[in-house]
């Protein structure tokens, strides 16, 4: 299984702060790349919707989110995990 790392969701175009998440980078080719995210605390996330991820190694790449129905972190409120996926090359300081 892949290792858990931390990195960051950022909301395109919004002043937000980023989010800060655990994730599993699964696949990644030329194609494209996938993995799942749980955000460090409570946001929401619209599925379908365009993000950006800042991964542990600062890489960065817009990606879409959908929602992991079957994970679930106990919480007030809950916090859910998310698949994430992008297409193209990630960018950033280790090009």
């Amino acid at each position: 299984m892949p290792k858990v790392c931390m990195g960051k969701i950022h909301f395109p175009g919004d002043k937000q702060d980023a989010v800060g998440v655990k994730y599993r980078f699964y696949v990644e080719s030329p194609a494209g790349w996938r993995g799942e995210f749980t955000p460090q605390n409570h946001r929401h996330f619209s599925d379908g919707d365009g993000y950006i991820i800042e991964l542990e190694d600062g890489r960065k790449g817009d990606c879409y989110i959908r929602k992991m129905v079957n994970r679930v972190i106990a919480t007030v409120p809950p916090v859910y995990s998310y698949y994430f996926r992008g297409s193209g090359r990630l960018s950033g300081p280790t090009e």
